[in-house]
């Protein structure tokens, strides 16, 4: 059985090491068989990964990537060799991977920490009667603070409803947290992964986490900033913040029947 981590950050958004470090961590570090650069909003990071794996001797894999920032939560587009538009919707998102024969995972399911598929969004999704919108796979578990608290009632909810193929992810920001939680499945290199994320023979596992003193309390609070700024800094304030708005007003709880307008 391989391992991957399939959900990792780099300084071109809001994780702390750049690529040629992150690179360099996995293979002397990790016994991971492959791994996924998959920065917000921007295909930038992965692109250089791929580059520099190209022309080194790495003994792991990796798949090209990006978390797709949308007006109904994030999601991991991998498979990809161009971006995918950020600020739309669902459905218009998960075609735009599929024309690229990409796969479309659903990152931090259910979190309120963060911008998160929702149980309505994946009732949407599954209701829709067109082989092109479709998940792929679902973050069972997820080492992030946002991912964490909500692990539990993903993996529920995928084991009794939704049949996605289960992965393990680090939603890594920082090179001590890559690999905390990863996906087994069938084969050690990245088309194997593939055919088994597609065929739903992939299963997630936890490790452990790095504690915040380990990671160092300044470092900690300067990728939480780093964090609230990711979106804006590559797609700018003002689409970033229209797109929370139109979110926002998306996800409103129904006014009660019969209440006062």
């Amino acid at each position: 059985m391989g391992t991957a981590d399939l959900h990792i950050h780099t300084r071109y958004g809001d994780g702390m090491a750049t690529v040629p470090e992150l690179l360099r961590y996995v293979e002397e570090h990790t016994d991971l068989d492959v791994i996924a650069v998959t920065e917000h909003d921007t295909l930038l990071a992965a692109d250089e990964a791929r580059e520099l794996h190209a022309r080194g001797s790495y003994r792991f894999g990796l798949v090209c990537g990006m978390e797709v920032t949308t007006l109904d939560g994030h999601l991991l587009a991998l498979y990809i060799d161009e971006p995918i538009a950020s600020f739309q919707r669902m459905e218009p998102t998960l075609e735009a991977i599929r024309r690229q024969g990409g796969l479309a995972i659903v990152p931090h399911p259910l979190s309120w920490l963060t911008r998160s598929v929702s149980e309505r969004v994946f009732a949407r999704i599954a209701a829709v009667r067109n082989d092109g919108v479709r998940f792929d796979g679902i973050e069972e578990y997820n080492l992030s603070p946002a991912g964490r608290v909500t692990s539990a009632r993903a993996r529920r909810l995928n084991r009794e409803r939704l049949g996605l193929a289960a992965l393990g992810c680090s939603d890594a920001h920082f090179l001590q947290s890559i690999g905390s939680a990863h996906t087994e499945f069938p084969g050690t290199d990245a088309d194997a992964l593939r055919r088994a994320i597609e065929h739903r023979e992939t299963a997630g596992a936890a490790g452990r986490a790095p504690r915040m003193s380990e990671l160092g309390y300044r470092n900690v609070a300067l990728q939480q900033w780093r964090g609230m700024m990711a979106t804006p800094r590559t797609m700018g304030w003002a689409p970033t913040i229209r797109s929370f708005i139109v979110s926002r007003g998306r996800h409103k709880p129904a006014r009660p029947e019969g209440k006062a307008r």
